[in-house]
């Protein structure tokens, strides 16, 4: 499974955020890790130098191996709870999805 963290022109991406966030997504989808190809997460603060609640996204697209790549968004005051709600979500699609398809 590989991870790929990318950030928009108003968050600074720095080797320390990358190494965190993708440990936090290998951790918390480690189950799926042989049923997974990718998982990308976008940052990005949508009000630029504005400051605004809620205004940090995080989109985490997840490509499962043959199927249809998943995708959930979160906005949040700080980056940190936009990725947390945004893998939570992941992982319960996720968890959902392959449920589904070991039950046909």
């Amino acid at each position: 499974m590989k991870v790929q963290i990318n950030t928009d022109k108003n968050i600074e991406g720095s080797a320390r955020l990358e190494s965190y966030f993708s440990g936090e997504i290998e951790k918390s989808l480690d189950r799926f890790q042989d049923k997974i190809t990718r998982v990308e997460v976008h940052f990005g603060d949508e009000n630029g130098e504005k400051f605004s609640l809620h205004d940090k996204k995080c989109v985490i697209e997840v490509r499962p191996v043959k199927l249809q790549p998943i995708t959930v968004t979160e906005h949040a005051e700080t980056l940190e709870k936009a990725f947390s709600g945004a893998l939570a979500k992941a992982k319960k699609t996720l968890t959902s999805t392959f449920e589904k398809i070991k039950e046909h």
